[in-house]
């Protein structure tokens, strides 16, 4: 049953570069958009568990699971005041010309 799994994993996580691009063709030109990576498309959910993950660990070390529970609250609430309010990102998309 290992051998299976090892076997056919790596072929379902495969993904074809046809998945990663999008294209609109016209009569005049052919746009192409290419699709943001991970980070880019996730970046606040990200950001938010870095710190969630980063107050607990700080609070357990200090204050034991009392304190991991609040250096959770605190954290989340950091990380979140940070990346919704002080230092936001939109959505940029890039077009290429082909």
């Amino acid at each position: 049953m290992m051998a299976l799994l090892a076997i056919t994993i790596p072929f379902a996580t495969a993904t074809s570069a046809g998945a990663q691009t999008r294209y609109r063709t016209r009569s005049y030109a052919t746009t192409t958009y290419k699709r943001p990576n991970f980070y880019q498309r996730h970046r606040n959910i990200i950001n938010v568990g870095i710190g969630t993950a980063a107050g607990a660990l700080i609070g357990g070390l200090i204050g034991g699971k009392k304190g991991a529970l609040i250096g959770t609250l605190a954290g989340a609430g950091g990380s979140a005041l940070y990346t919704y309010k002080l230092n936001p990102k939109t959505r940029q998309y890039y077009r290429v010309y082909r």
